[in-house]
């Protein structure tokens, strides 16, 4: 029997994806990366039915949105959209992107913003990837250092050959940080 808790997560896969959601930029583009990840439960068990999606900057800092005048680089959209597969793993195709203005004109690290979706969640939760090659840009990231220090390491993202790994964490002692926005 289906209770309301668990209303969110089954339905997502049948209307909200769309083919190139996981591609922020096309296959092939000079200077892409990969962000593979699973996404499990407070048991440690990948969640089968969650939704990720990432909204960034480009790789100079800028948004493709409207309320951001500096421009866009062409094709690259800035936001990605991801079911999770059966063993709970996702992938998402983008380029790094670069810092940008945060509150009183000081600079973020770059970083993807990321909501998830799942069963059980009547509300997205709302974390960050940051990269782990940004050393001092993360050091002096406002939002990473609200952060306690033991639990910074659940945003920043493992790199791989060809990109990075970032695994959320819904629940437990290893759970993911997330935002209260």
């Amino acid at each position: 029997m289906t209770t309301p808790s668990q209303t969110v997560g089954p339905y997502l896969a049948i209307g909200l994806p769309w083919e190139d959601g996981p591609t922020v930029v096309p296959e092939g583009t000079e200077g892409a990366v990969r962000i593979r990840g699973t996404v499990t439960d407070g048991e440690g068990n990948p969640v089968p039915d969650a939704m990720i999606e990432t909204w960034q900057a480009d790789p100079q800092g800028r948004f493709d949105h409207p309320d951001d005048p500096r421009g866009r680089v062409p094709g690259f959209r800035g936001f990605g959209r991801c079911p999770t597969k059966p063993d709970g793993s996702y992938e998402i195709l983008t380029l790094l992107p670069g810092a940008i203005p945060g509150e009183n004109g000081e600079m973020q690290a770059p970083h993807i913003d990321v909501s998830v979706f799942a069963r059980g969640l009547l509300n997205r939760v709302v974390t960050r990837i940051y990269f782990p090659e940004n050393t001092e840009a993360n050091a002096a990231d406002a939002v990473l250092n609200s952060v306690p220090e033991d639990r910074r390491g659940t945003l920043i993202a493992a790199k791989t050959d060809d990109g990075y790994r970032f695994d959320v964490r819904l629940q437990g002692g290893a759970e993911t940080v997330f935002f209260d926005v």
